[in-house]
């Protein structure tokens, strides 16, 4: 099989290339193919692949180009993640918004509006581009903002476009871990939109032990959202939120500190990353060490701000490994072989939940076999977390018009409608000042 790695030249990429290593049965990846538009990143990636591979008789060759056309045809499985206009794009979302008083985080808020309005109209013309050049081929989206971007892909794709996210898999381990059960053994009742969804039960054998959970105060202040959330905070809500929710439930606080850090989370990554990519234009450099040095120091500063914030500490190695390249290539293992499965995942939602259209991506539970995956029937959401889902996604079809026409006034519109942006007036500067930065940005009219 041939995968396509769009954004072929970016950090993670490894992550992905170890796991397929992993991977020994028929029917497996054996063709990778990156694609990127800087060159020298792609050689770069290209380098601590071949440093993973050394050693292993069968492992998947890989070829770097920076032909969008020739990266996909053929392919069965594209992977995007693509990062349109670079960690310096996201350092400038982030400074636009901090500027306003309101957060630039590059998924949620001010700074995920301006990520996806730059996003969609590239991710809608790949998307278009994979239709025509490799029909069969099924997409697997983890661009940010990930339920945004594969709904604007739908549209083209069908449900042939799923978008992954490694934030509820690491929460699902989490509570799991935290309860003496394996995570492969419990089933997660998990719903809500990309970066804003509730863990409300933890099945184990036929039995829900959220509850359990949720009346121990030490076990529940033991991890990493009972010391995120605080344990009042999450008694009340009577369930589990995603990390990212910390940016609604204390956003005067979160703003705050990201104002007050020595650097944004863009910028410290920009400038991290820029070390890696320029220590690897040393021929005799040892990629793979490099690489494996950067990925710590990314993966425990993860949202340290917030941890600050909450009094959280650091956080717990077991944290530190990642996981969405274990959603990836179970997914595909799911699809290619009809080796069924359930993941949580980003899919149309059909009919799971009444408050939403059937086009509406939404992140749940998913059956997949080699039809593709199949959303499970949940209950329905508390008031809370329904107000807010609705919220936002009405924010996001917002910026899905504001990118298919190009307004400007829609684009205001987006901004000022989102639970985190408090002002039309400021709407109005967010957008001004995204404009200026940005030349992406210069369809707007």
């Amino acid at each position: 099989m041939k995968l396509t790695i769009l954004g072929g030249g970016g950090f993670r990429v490894p992550l992905v290339y170890g796991a397929l290593l992993t991977d020994r049965a028929e029917g497996r990846v054996t063709e990778v193919v990156l694609h990127d538009l800087d060159d020298s990143r792609l050689h770069a990636v290209a380098r601590v692949l071949a440093e993973q591979a050394a050693g292993v008789s069968d492992a998947p060759t890989v070829t770097a180009t920076t032909d969008l056309d020739e990266a996909l045809r053929g392919a069965d499985f594209v992977f995007s993640a693509i990062r349109v206009g670079g960690l310096q794009g996201r350092a400038d979302d982030e400074r636009v918004a901090l500027a306003e008083g309101v957060l630039g985080q590059e998924t949620v808020g001010a700074g995920g509006i301006a990520y996806g309005l730059r996003t969609v109209p590239v991710a809608t013309d790949i998307a278009r581009r994979v239709a025509r050049l490799a029909p069969d081929a099924w997409v697997i989206n983890f661009t940010n903002p990930a339920g945004l971007v594969t709904e604007a892909m739908s549209r083209h794709l069908g449900d042939r476009v799923i978008g992954i996210c490694d934030s509820p898999v690491g929460l699902g381990r989490r509570i799991a871990r935290v309860l003496g059960a394996n995570p492969q053994d419990a089933w997660i009742d998990y719903v809500g939109l990309n970066h804003l969804g509730w863990v409300r039960g933890l099945h184990i054998a036929g039995r829900d032990e959220l509850p359990r959970l949720l009346a121990d105060a030490d076990l529940l202040g033991s991890f990493e959202e009972g010391k995120l959330f605080g344990v009042d905070w999450l008694q009340s809500l009577g369930a589990i939120p995603n990390e990212y929710l910390h940016y609604y439930y204390f956003n005067r606080e979160a703003v705050r500190a990201y104002q007050q850090a020595e650097k944004t989370r863009g910028a410290f990554l920009a400038d991290q990353q820029s070390r890696f990519y320029e220590e690897m234009r040393d021929p005799d450099a040892a990629a793979l060490t490099a690489w494996d040095r950067t990925r710590a120091e990314r993966e425990a500063t993860y949202m340290a701000e917030n941890r600050e914030t909450a009094g959280a500490g650091e956080r717990d190695a077991d944290d530190l490994s990642g996981g969405y390249e274990k959603v990836a290539l179970a997914l595909m293992r799911a699809i290619a072989r009809d080796e069924r499965t359930t993941l949580i995942l980003n899919v149309r939602n059909q009919s799971t939940l009444s408050v939403l259209d059937g086009d509406a991506v939404i992140e749940v539970p998913c059956l997949v076999d080699a039809n593709g995956a199949h959303p499970v029937a949940v209950a329905p959401l508390p008031d809370h977390a329904t107000g807010l889902v609705c919220a936002v996604k009405a924010v996001e079809r917002e910026v899905l018009a504001a990118a298919g026409s190009g307004s400007r006034t829609t684009a205001v519109k987006a901004f000022a409608l989102h639970p985190l942006v408090d002002s039309v007036n400021v709407a109005r500067r967010l957008v001004e000042g995204y404009t200026a930065v940005h030349p992406g940005l210069g369809y707007l009219k």
